[in-house]
């Protein structure tokens, strides 16, 4: 059979990360490749007990259509979250629960971008909201960034010279990939040219909670005066992942063209999903979970970067993240991470390369880390492992 698809399918194809993840499957395979939470981590017991108190309590309720907006009492834990974490000040009539926040991203391309229409980047980002814009064909422009976020100098000239800007994709805090967090300063420039220019933004917030030092900071969320800022959360890095629970927060014109999108796609989250998690968080202290979480990886992210320290070579460089799930490292001009990808999974590691973060080929230097999801024995056998294959292919 010939089937003749639409013309976007030709801008989309596997995730990078994806497709690593199937090829690490092997459980001798070191892989620091996915965005994964410790799944020794989870906590199994309160789930457990979260599952079965939804279901004495409320089953038939559980197993149920529910409104596409969410859980009431979920949504209602949310909002409590995002002001006491995020310095977000709102309420349930503008927040709708998502399957992960990647349905947010998803959306957003939906309800925001026609063909051709333009969308700023920080460069690199998130492989995963690219993916997901790319259904949509747009335009993108890379806009330049620092160790303190994207440059405001360099996004005021692009917003001076760009037609037919639709929105600005940002992850403000700890990003993927490259794990680095917008200062104070920047944030607010930030938010005085989009709002000189009124220019609506996605700000993408999964990693926020997960600070190992330093101060917290607010979201951009919390500084919008305009109702410009579309505000992406999940419980997927503190929680559960495979309970795929997300929400968008947002203005409520924007909020219902979510709505009807959604309608479109799924109807709804699982409601049992939704009232498990909401239930645990009744139950238990979610905050103190992710405390224990933070201890781990804060472990994990110190000794990845000694062990990278001790046995990269001269000339390979790296971030270091105050938090989140990421480092990433950057070779030297002219080398490959990309090629050099293979030779590691011969040695059963593995890294995402760095291609796969920018919406336009020519930076093949760099690739991502992920420490939260190897146990600290096999971290180090991995890291020093890349050592010695970036040690053997920077000496020719």
């Amino acid at each position: 059979m010939n089937y003749t698809f639409a013309n976007r399918m030709d801008r989309l194809k596997g995730s990078a990360v994806r497709e690593l993840m199937a090829l690490t499957a092997r459980p001798e395979v070191i892989s620091f490749a996915g965005g994964m939470p410790a799944p020794e981590l989870f906590p199994i017991e309160g789930v457990k007990a979260a599952a079965c108190a939804v279901l004495d309590e409320m089953g038939q309720k559980a197993m149920q259509y529910a409104p596409t907006e969410g859980y009431v009492p979920l949504r209602e834990q949310i909002v409590k979250r995002m002001e006491e974490r995020l310095h977000i000040k709102t309420d349930i009539d503008h927040v709708l629960v998502t399957s992960g926040s990647q349905q947010g991203l998803d959306f957003a391309a939906r309800v925001f971008l026609n063909p051709g229409d333009v969308i700023l980047v920080e460069s690199p980002s998130y492989v995963g909201a690219l993916n997901a814009f790319n259904a949509c064909e747009p335009t993108y422009v890379e806009v330049p960034t620092d160790d303190y976020g994207m440059i405001p100098e360099e996004l005021e000239k692009i917003l001076e010279t760009t037609e037919n800007v639709k929105m600005i994709y940002v992850i403000p805090d700890f990003q993927n990939p490259s794990g680095k967090t917008w200062s104070m300063k920047r944030r607010e420039h930030f938010m005085e040219l989009v709002n000189k220019y009124e220019i609506p933004v996605i700000e993408d917030n999964p990693y926020g909670d997960l600070r190992f030092e330093g101060e917290y900071l607010p979201s951009l969320k919390s500084m919008d005066t305009k109702d410009l800022v579309i505000f992406l959360g999940t419980l997927s890095k503190v929680f559960c992942p495979g309970l795929r629970i997300g929400w968008v927060c947002a203005p409520e014109a924007v909020l219902a063209k979510f709505n009807f999108v959604k309608q479109g796609a799924d109807l709804q989250v699982s409601s049992f999903d939704q009232m498990l998690a909401s239930k645990f968080m009744e139950m238990y202290d979610l905050n103190e979970h992710v405390e224990k979480i933070k201890a781990v990886y804060k472990v994990r992210r110190d000794l990845m970067l000694k062990t990278m320290e001790e046995t990269f070579p001269e000339g390979v460089t790296w971030t270091v993240p105050e938090g989140g799930l990421f480092t990433w490292v950057t070779l030297p001009e002219g080398v490959d991470a990309g090629a050099i990808a293979p030779k590691l999974l011969e040695q059963n590691v593995a890294y995402v390369p760095g291609a796969a973060f920018y919406p336009y080929p020519g930076k093949e230097n760099h690739f991502r880390m992920n420490y939260s999801n190897a146990t600290e024995e096999n971290l180090v056998i991995g890291v020093k492992r890349i050592g010695a294959v970036l040690t053997d292919v920077l000496s020719k």
